[in-house]
């Protein structure tokens, strides 16, 4: 973000702001919105497949990553009716995030069910460091967007407690978190930028 829409964060956060937001404010919780959008798009991926693959190889964990698809789905309706409601266009890398979320499911898949777990916790370590950043800028500007935002953190906290007692820590484990983070930070640059 940039300096100004630091001063506008400030001024958000310290009250300041009263009424309808400055377009720079606005522009930036249309970003926030988009990416989340895309960032369960990319999760929902990984979960397929992850599942699929998983039917095969670790069926036992099939049903809680049922479940966490199930959950991701449900956020992703949350951020679709808004964009939907507010007029605002899905992020243009959308089908970035769905490829590279499959790919990255698959990839974790067959690399075995510790870096699915790896996995997990990893993408939701950077996306709950995101959400918070995006509560505190949406506090005092967009009730809405705000909660919106605040309602599906629970769940990907729960995903996160998950996947860190699920995993095993290794070589393997270490490489396998940097592709998952550098990964979803670059998605999320991506997607802010486009």
């Amino acid at each position: 973000m940039g300096s100004t829409l630091n001063l506008e964060i400030g001024l958000a956060c310290n009250g300041i702001i009263h009424g309808e937001p400055p377009s720079e404010v606005m522009v930036e919780i249309a970003r926030i919105l988009r990416v989340d959008h895309a960032g369960e798009t990319g999760a929902i991926q990984i979960y397929r497949a992850q599942i699929f693959l998983s039917r095969l190889l670790y069926p036992d964990i099939v049903p809680i990553l049922a479940e966490m698809l199930e959950h991701e789905q449900a956020h992703q309706k949350v951020f679709s009716d808004l964009l939907r409601k507010r007029g605002i266009r899905t992020c243009y890398a959308l089908r970035l995030w769905s490829l590279g979320g499959y790919l990255l499911g698959v990839i974790t898949s067959l690399l075995g069910r510790n870096s699915i777990w790896v996995c997990t916790n990893a993408i939701e370590s950077t996306v709950l460091l995101h959400l918070k950043e995006q509560i505190s800028f949406l506090r005092n500007i967009d009730s809405e967007a705000y909660s919106a935002v605040c309602s599906i953190k629970s769940d990907e906290e729960s995903h996160q407690q998950i996947g860190m007692a699920n995993q095993n820590k290794g070589l393997l484990s270490v490489l396998v978190i940097a592709l998952v983070k550098y990964s979803t930070t670059f998605a999320i640059w991506l997607s802010i930028k486009l």
